[in-house]
This record gives C-alpha cells, structure tokens and sequence, in this order.
C-alpha cells in the first residue's frame, strides 16, 4: 500500500495595496475629464480603464460648444483642435426627399460655435497625455474594479483585477464613471429607474469619396438613418424599433444594403463596404437614471448615474459637465478629506434638472419623430416645419444642443497644490 503523501498547495499571492485620495473606475469621457480636473488641483486621484487603450469604434464623439468651452477654461482648446476632427455648425434633415434646416448653431456665445467631430478614442487620449503632467494624477489600464471595499458600512475602495493580480485600492472617495452597465452602482446596490428607449440603433461605416454631403439625418418609409462625415468615410446609424435586429437579419445582408442606398443615395458607390454582419455593430439604446447617485464614500456620475439615448449626441458632453460640476463641489474638500455624504448629494442635486430635462427630450423625440418615422409616418413632424421656417428657432435650438441645460464652468482650483503625504 503507498503511502499517503499530503500536498500543500502554495498560499495564494496577496493581494498588493494601494492608497489614494479618489479612486475613478472607468476611464470614458465624465473619468478622464475628472481626473484631469482633480489632478490639475493636486488631489491623489488614480483613474482605473479596465482596457489597454482607448481604441473602441462607435461611441460618442459629437463634442459640443459646451465642452469645448471647458477646454477653453483650462487652456487646452487650441491643443485639442490639432487632434483630427471636423466641423458642423448647421444639422438639417432630409424627410421624403425634402431638405429642412433643423440647427443653426454659428450664434452660439462660446469659442468654438460648432459641433466637433472626433472619435472618442482621440478625445480620451488627448486628456490621458494631458494629464500626465499632474504627479498627483495616475491612470492604471488593463486594470477592472471587481468590487468594492467596505468598513462600517461605508465604501472604503475597490478590489481591482490587473494582470499580474488583484490590488486592494483604498480611497477616501470612489467615483463610479464606468458607464451605462456600471458595475459599481450594481455593487453598490443603487437602484435604477427605466425611463425607456422604443429604438435600437445599428452602426457602420462606408468610404466617403466626392463632394456630395448627405444631409445629416434621413427618414423614409418606415426608416430613419443619420450620417456623419468623420472626413474619409461616413459614420452611419440605422436606427430600428426595439428588439427588431433579428428580424432584419433574417432579412439577409442584401436587402440591408438595398435599404441603405435607397434612403441615402451617396452611399451606393461604397455600399460593399459591409461585407457581413460583423461590420455592423449594435447599440442597445437605454434611458435611465439612478434615484440616488450616491452611498457613504461612493458617488456615480455621466451614464453610470443617468444613461442617455444617442439623439442629439449629448450623452459625452453631459457626462463632462457632470465631471466639472463634481469637481467644483468636491476639490477642495477632497484635498482637506473633508468630503461628507451631503456633498456627495449637492453633486446629484446640481446636475439632476439637466439630466432630467435632456432625457424628457430624447424621450419626446423617439416617440414623436422617431417612432413615427419607423411606422412609416413620413410627414415631417409640426416642430421640423417651424424649425425650417424660422431661423430664430433654428439659432435657438442650436443653442440648446450646442450649449445644454445648466452649463459647468471650471471653478475647480488649479496648479499650486501638491498631493498631501499620505
């Protein structure tokens, strides 16, 4: 009989530990934003991206006046609009074959009166190396928060998943970034309204050649498409009703095409650029919004605290100013660890109303313009008509896109402080 040999298996490696003032999870437009604005205060902050670089197609990149305006505020506009972009300062649309003018947005008090289109893989990186001039301010990629840490019923850090092993973060303030299926709010246990999104929309992108300029937005018979000039090819989104991909797929590939060159005959030419299915990438559209943003020692902001429906591109510009409101309200008490649970609540009270009043919007836009286009309702709802008739509205409604509701102003403070010794 052999013996019996017991094994004993190697006690499994630490975790490493990590302290700072502000732990960021997700490294999007509201976690770069802030943790440039935080870094430049010199606060202790380190921004978590769970992937190696910012290279993801078909995510938000109309960057508005509003935004560009921060960017004025904290010396980087001329900077940024090196990086490859182009420039819409009127939307129109075209609704059975007729042309209305939708947006004027030239009048728009702010330095840059237009629409930026940037992928939003330029837009991350360029804060990302801006950043990098802040010692205080640390981004760690191929790093994942798993969970969070907790002492006293409060939350203390996160459990972050890297390589080479997991790290314990602790962090007298975790800031959840981390988008509109945020893992943190889950943890956290914060609870979500639905507002509801009728739409899903389709990306893909076919070849620009010529001089023809699609209009913007399209609707014909039961379909509606927008097309974006990102200079050599069009970023283009075929918007369908809720849980209907299925259905068109089974359509085959073909007909989607067909669909395509009807309604936007610019295409044609470079139609074959959707080779299969895998060249065409689902959005699953989600409207919703937490009742609370906060929890002792947590607080969500951008589309982890309200997800926003693509109408109007507003949701990358509505998170960076969630990021300077949260910066204006926080800075100076984070660099004193003085942050309270109500000042976690002044972050939501001041951002709630435009959020609130951005998503009642979209929701009125899917379900009055959209959602009638889908269903083949072709005559060009009552407020495009004015729009078209009226430049005053059109200046006005270029406002709003271009500017929002309750626009942030950099009041954070900048450069003197150093992180505080820890």
């Amino acid at each position: 009989m052999r013996p019996v040999m017991e094994v004993h298996e190697p006690d499994p490696k630490p975790p490493r530990r990590l302290t700072t003032r502000c732990c960021i999870v997700g490294g999007g437009p509201a976690g770069m934003m802030l943790g440039y604005l935080l870094g430049r205060a010199g606060i202790d902050t380190l921004v978590l991206e769970k992937h190696a670089d910012f290279l993801r197609d078909f995510r938000g990149d109309t960057v508005h006046p509003s935004t560009m305006m921060v960017m004025h505020e904290v010396g980087l506009l001329p900077d940024f609009l090196k990086r490859p972009h182009q420039k819409v300062d009127r939307l129109s649309g075209e609704f059975g074959g007729a042309m209305f003018r939708i947006a004027d947005l030239t009048r728009v008090n702010a330095p840059a009166p237009y629409i930026a289109f940037m992928p939003q893989w330029e837009f991350l990186d360029f804060m990302a190396a801006q950043g990098s001039a802040f010692p205080s301010l640390a981004i760690m990629r191929n790093t994942e928060a798993v969970d969070l840490l907790r002492s006293e019923g409060r939350v203390t850090g996160v459990v972050a998943r890297t390589q080479d092993g997991d790290i314990h973060i602790a962090a007298d303030l975790t800031i959840g970034c981390d988008g509109r299926h945020s893992r943190l709010r889950d943890l956290a246990g914060l609870m979500v309204e639905d507002i509801g999104a009728p739409i899903d929309v389709l990306w893909f992108r076919i070849a620009r050649t010529g001089a023809g300029d699609p209009a913007f937005l399209h609707a014909a018979m039961g379909r509606l498409m927008v097309t974006i000039d990102r200079g050599d090819y069009w970023q283009c989104a075929y918007i369908i009703a809720k849980g209907q991909v299925d259905a068109l797929k089974a359509r085959g590939l073909p007909a989607f095409r067909d669909a395509v060159v009807e309604m936007v005959p610019a295409l044609a030419d470079h139609i074959d650029d959707v080779t299969s299915w895998d060249d065409v990438k689902l959005l699953t559209v989600t409207i919703d919004r937490l009742r609370k943003w906060s929890t002792g020692g947590l607080l969500c902001i951008g589309d982890a605290a309200h997800a926003m429906s693509p109408v109007g591109g507003v949701g990358i510009n509505l998170a960076i100013q969630d990021a300077v409101a949260t910066a204006n309200i926080l800075a100076d008490k984070l660099r004193r660890n003085a942050v309270t649970d109500d000042d976690l609540e002044a972050v939501r009270q001041r951002r709630l109303f435009p959020a609130t009043v951005i998503q009642a919007a979209q929701v009125q836009i899917q379900n009055r313009i959209i959602r009638r286009a889908l269903q083949a309702e072709l005559r060009p709802p009552t407020i495009i008509r004015l729009l078209n008739t009226m430049p005053l509205l059109q200046r006005l409604f270029g406002r709003l896109i271009g500017m929002g509701i309750r626009p942030e102003h950099v009041r954070s403070p900048s450069g003197s402080a150093l992180p505080e010794a820890r």
